[in-house]
């Protein structure tokens, strides 16, 4: 955690550190994902000195993961595959839709 991290947010992250272990995820790999967990809801909150467009913009981290333990989920948003389409440097990108994005990259 950042210094001067609230003390709401070191339980945050301590709370979805060991729910990501008992789920079955690495000690690597659970601090990992509460690590941006707790960050992106610090910049959408208005604690950090910087943000994101999708930090800021995405719906909260509460809520995705509501909507995925629900059966109707529909996945990563496209503006996130558009972002990993971005980072893989995915040809064409700028012209595909959703399902188009999702298909490219193995979605």
């Amino acid at each position: 955690m950042p210094r001067g991290s609230s003390p709401k947010r070191e339980r945050q992250y301590e709370h979805i550190k060991e729910s990501a272990m008992d789920r079955g995820e690495s000690r690597k790999r659970a601090e990992e994902i509460a690590a941006r967990t707790v960050n992106k809801e610090r910049a959408r909150a208005g604690e950090s000195e910087t943000a994101s467009k999708t930090s800021l913009q995405d719906m909260s981290s509460s809520r995705r993961g509501g909507q995925r333990s629900h059966s109707g989920a529909q996945g990563p948003t496209y503006d996130q595959l558009y972002e990993e389409a971005k980072r893989r440097n995915l040809h064409g990108r700028s012209q595909m839709n959703k399902a188009e994005l999702k298909q490219k990259l193995g979605k």
